[in-house]
């Protein structure tokens, strides 16, 4: 960890606090059965939980997601809620204050009601993602609202599959949470669960010039996909990917979204095209009299904005561009 944090990086936990594997078999007096619930070994020893700590129990009978068949822990028990966020040396603040991770990405939080991971953010802190898999950008709000937390924008990906992989890119003018709230909306274009985008490197350049926490797929980037233009788009995304967001231009084959600018950056101005060919367009900037170019790479054009702000911008076939001043 501290090898990470000297290369200012900050480490995020994945963790299941719904579902539980490998418990002893016991007794369950809520249920007349054996069940395996008995978590009070050795491997347990932070955590000691029974059947007093799960569905069904004396606390609860309303479980709000199942998973694979394995015991799920009630949320409303004492103990529960003490190992888990209130002690001191319980597991959330052990792994905050002493492990030093910076945050925590909330597996399934389908099986338990948002004030879980609210509760937990209040006392152990901390950034915090959810893993709320829903494509209605409604739900993936309120659950974002109700838990005080960012959720993985799966109304985004969703319609990236749609609109890269279907070829209408107009799409993209829908709703998404990162439209919603860019600051509780993590995006991402393939992960370890799912990953049914085909135009992947389209993908990312939308991501990676959107607003929201655009993420990287580690095998994206160590396996499937060209590196170093993955390298250049995180540097546009940490270097000109500043300001609200105007969707300029949207059909079938061509976005062309501005970012604004933000406190002395200019922004940039992102050409995707889904085509066989190269396309142009004349599109608004916010720069007057001002030569800008691409900074990917993909374009030789070093293009003069208009007195009125205008700039004629290409992109190649099946390709992007993304342009701002030259400087």
């Amino acid at each position: 960890m501290s090898a990470a944090h000297t290369e200012n990086m900050k480490v995020y936990a994945d963790i299941v606090i719904n579902h539980c594997s490998g418990g002893q078999l016991e007794n369950n007096p809520f249920t007349g059965t054996q069940t395996y619930t008995n978590f009070t070994g050795v491997s347990s020893r932070m955590f000691p939980r029974t059947s007093a700590d799960f569905y069904k129990n004396s606390y609860g009978s309303f479980d709000e997601g199942t998973f694979g068949g394995y015991p799920d822990m009630c949320h409303l028990s004492p103990n529960v809620q003490n190992w888990l966020w209130l002690r001191a040396d319980g597991v959330g603040k052990y792994y905050k204050n002493t492990m030093k991770y910076d945050g925590w990405r909330f597996d399934y939080v389908k099986g338990f009601g948002p004030s879980v991971v609210n509760n937990w953010n209040a006392n152990v802190g901390g950034f915090s993602v959810g893993e709320y898999w829903d494509a209605n950008v409604n739900t993936l709000e309120w659950w974002a609202n109700s838990a005080n937390s960012s959720v993985f924008d799966f109304a985004c990906y969703y319609k990236m599959h749609d609109a890269f992989d279907g070829n209408n890119l107009a799409l993209l003018n829908d709703d998404m949470m990162w439209k919603r709230n860019p600051f509780k909306a993590v995006t991402f274009v393939s992960n370890h669960d799912t990953n049914i985008i085909w135009n992947k490197l389209l993908a990312y350049a939308y991501i990676l010039t959107s607003e929201g926490y655009p993420t990287i797929f580690y095998r994206d980037y160590e396996e499937w996909l060209d590196k170093n233009k993955l390298n250049n788009l995180i540097w546009i995304h940490n270097n000109k990917a500043t300001g609200t967001t105007s969707i300029l231009y949207a059909d079938n084959d061509e976005y062309v979204a501005r970012r604004n600018g933000y406190n002395g950056n200019p922004g940039l101005i992102v050409y995707i095209n889904n085509s066989t060919s190269w396309q142009e367009r004349w599109v608004p900037t916010n720069w007057s009299n001002t030569q800008i170019k691409d900074f990917t790479g993909n374009s030789g054009w070093y293009p003069t904005t208009q007195s009125g702000t205008w700039v004629k911008i290409q992109s190649p076939p099946n390709s992007y561009t993304v342009w701002s001043p030259n400087i």
